[in-house]
């Protein structure tokens, strides 16, 4: 007979013995391909909820990316980072892009986050502020770094989603829109979520060693997980909004980071940098599309219809990536 307390960690277990059984063998083989010499090609920064699998949805393995996971997917904005105030994000970014080149950075947000939910009713329930602990570290977590993201969240809620929320690129002389549902699809605080996924972004950018490294440019991009559909939304700078990421959408998310890339080549060669091919073993850019072509492949489907081709208001700075100056 199970002692119904054990039940959680017998299952851990198991899967343990499960795994000795049929993954062990062949993980044992991957890690000797990358154990002297990994690439990885991304950070990936998401939520620490169960139903969060990001190495399942995007099919990535052993050695393909830096996964930072926390209670909302968020990024702490720099002027909240000190000698004195540390944070494991930044310090992640930093072994990433400045220590191992990598040169993409997603931030993954997902529906129904129960951080987001949290700072949604701090902020809206009027009995929360009675009824709450004196102090809990969770409820401070979102208020203190999800500050920025309540105060934009109201902009656009007042302006009934149909002003763009505009977020600083990296070289923070140019802002890029970003429409958040305009379609009236998801719940307010999925909303939210998707403003919350926005924002950490710009909080990225925050970082002088993420602007000034002379390693070329980095790219951050902004996924959000539907966990009731399986369905992943990837943000575009063309459309300006987030787009489900299928085999009708795939080509044209590729083809944009294609033309984000090239431009970042074309700018630093006019500004006379010194530009060189990656050193062996070192991946380009490019290969941020096998990430888009596995959750194309593995996660999506033509049933739903995400172009949002009535709200594509581009312009020349939007279809522009962020910048290393």
């Amino acid at each position: 007979m199970v002692v119904k307390g054990s039940v959680g960690i017998n299952k851990v277990l198991h899967g343990i013995m499960k795994y000795r059984m049929n993954e062990q063998r062949n993980m044992v083989e991957q890690f000797k391909k990358v154990r002297d010499n990994p690439v990885p090609t991304a950070v990936f920064v998401t939520c620490v909820d169960s139903r969060m699998l990001p190495t399942r949805f995007t099919q990535t393995n052993v050695g393909d990316m830096f996964i930072v996971r926390n209670a909302g997917n968020l990024v702490p904005h720099s002027s909240l980072v000190s000698v004195n105030s540390t944070a494991t994000e930044p310090a992640v970014l930093e072994l990433a892009c400045v220590m191992n080149q990598v040169k993409h950075v997603v931030i993954c947000g997902h529906s129904d986050c129960k951080a987001v939910n949290l700072l949604y009713d701090i902020h809206t329930d009027p009995t929360y502020q009675t009824s709450a602990p004196s102090f809990s570290p969770l409820r401070n977590w979102v208020t203190v770094h999800g500050k920025r993201t309540m105060e934009e969240f109201a902009k656009l809620e007042q302006a009934q989603f149909r002003r763009p929320l505009m977020l600083n690129k990296l070289n923070k002389n140019s802002k890029f829109p970003a429409y958040v549902d305009v379609d009236e699809k998801f719940s307010v605080t999925d909303k939210l979520s998707m403003v919350n996924t926005l924002m950490q972004m710009e909080n990225v950018t925050s970082y002088p060693f993420m602007r000034g490294h002379k390693n070329g440019r980095i790219h951050i991009h902004a996924f959000w997980f539907d966990i009731y559909t399986g369905e992943i939304h990837c943000f575009s700078r063309k459309a300006q909004t987030f787009m489900i990421t299928n085999e009708e959408t795939l080509p044209m998310l590729q083809a944009e980071l294609d033309e984000m890339i090239e431009k970042g080549n074309m700018k630093r060669m006019k500004a006379n940098l010194a530009y060189s091919p990656s050193p062996p073993g070192q991946p380009s850019g490019l290969e941020m599309k096998d990430i888009f072509s596995e959750v194309q492949r593995k996660f999506s489907t033509c049933a739903h219809d995400c172009t949002h081709e009535g709200h594509n208001h581009s312009n020349s700075e939007a279809s522009q990536d962020e910048e290393i100056d």
